[in-house]
């Protein structure tokens, strides 16, 4: 652009002497020079602060490391390498005997505590039972000894029949009472609940809804659409619910957007909205319109971590650039554009829109430059 300016400023003077007439000595050429880089210059600095470029962004999307949450063998795979899929597919599969076993087994005991509630249910009516007959034994005994006692006082029983039938009365009261106990620890143990249910058929169901959820968890599907790249999962490799140990790596395509890194100078230039321009190295002649998504609020550069050593003046001598998430408007579908190009990008603000012609040219030059190139 700079050396395109040059020529048609050089050619325009060219014209005016000619035209005009205008002799060339120690002051009109001069005057002609110094005019032509105050003007470009004011013009190239214009453009470049209103209507930032940058060569470097790329398109930028989203990967999930598989680890499977159980550990099994598998046993299948039934992904293919870079085919589209949708949410919820299946990815592969573990081995599943052991943990169908385990839900037996848990459905079994749940049966079994299950069935234990109505026992527990007999045994606290038959103490509630015992209960009631102690009582009545006690009443019974009560009365005994009341009556013995008045006797006494009239000269009708002895004093040795009257401790008869006391200790009798104090022995049904001992029984009631710990009928009573038994009764209390028997309703306890029928009455225990958790959510309206007994404590021990909750536990073991508990149990079962993990082990349930351990089996479901032997078929790995995809989790949103996209697809596997790079397979090299096979059957009867082991996969183990380990964050380092993926056994694939998934990519999103729904979430894809273009990332462009930009000179500081120009913050002020970058808000959402604005118009932006695309041209790829894998399009050598294309222009692509776009617009700006967000500006990144924060430049990694000056992140700060708590650790062991105080902060020097080194780590304050960066040259970050902005991150300014952008999208695409055009249909890029009849192109091929694997995930990851770089690109290079150009943002045109709502100031000096006049220069913005200047931009677009260059970047259009730049994307006809994309068809030379040599390989070494």
């Amino acid at each position: 652009m700079d050396l395109l300016l040059i020529l048609t400023y050089t050619a325009l003077c060219v014209a005016v002497f000619k035209i005009f007439k205008i002799p060339l000595n120690k002051w009109t050429v001069p005057t002609a020079v110094l005019g032509g880089i105050v003007l470009i210059g004011t013009l190239i600095l214009l453009m470049n602060y209103n209507h930032p470029y940058t060569q470097t962004g790329s398109s930028v999307f989203n990967t999930t490391p598989i680890v499977s949450t159980v550990r099994g063998r598998v046993t299948e795979v039934k992904v293919e390498a870079n085919k589209p899929l949708l949410a919820g597919d299946v990815l592969f599969k573990i081995e599943s005997t052991p943990f169908e076993s385990e839900v037996i087994r848990l459905k079994a005991e749940v049966a079994a505590a299950e069935q234990s509630v109505f026992q527990l249910e007999s045994s606290y009516k038959a103490s509630t039972a015992d209960s009631i007959a102690a009582e009545a034994d006690r009443d019974k005994a009560q009365r005994e000894y009341e009556r013995y006692e008045a006797g006494f006082k009239k000269g009708a029983f002895t004093a040795q029949q009257v401790d008869t039938r006391k200790q009798a009365y104090l022995a049904s009261e001992a029984q009631l009472d710990a009928a009573k106990a038994l009764e209390n620890s028997a309703r306890l143990a029928f009455e225990s609940e958790i959510n309206g249910e007994n404590t021990s058929v909750a536990r073991l169901k508990a149990l079962l809804a993990t082990a349930e959820f351990n089996l479901e968890e032997t078929t790995v599907r995809a989790p949103t659409d996209g697809y596997v790249s790079h397979l090299a999962l096979r059957p009867g490799m082991m996969a183990v619910p380990l964050p380092l140990s993926p056994v694939l790596t998934f990519v999103h395509t729904d979430d894809g957007h273009y990332v462009g890194a930009f000179r500081q100078n120009s913050t002020q230039r970058l808000k959402k909205g604005f118009e932006a321009e695309f041209i790829f190295r894998a399009l050598p002649g294309k222009i692509f319109k776009g617009e700006v998504i967000e500006v990144i609020p924060a430049i990694a550069e000056g992140q700060v971590q708590a650790r062991g050593a105080l902060l020097n003046s080194a780590a304050l001598v960066t040259s970050g650039r902005v991150l300014v998430k952008l999208r695409i408007n055009d249909d890029l579908s009849e192109y091929q554009l694997p995930m990851g190009s770089a690109a290079e990008i150009a943002v045109y603000s709502d100031s000096f829109t006049h220069v913005a012609i200047m931009r677009k040219v260059l970047i259009r030059m730049k994307s006809w430059q994309n068809y030379l190139y040599l390989d070494h």
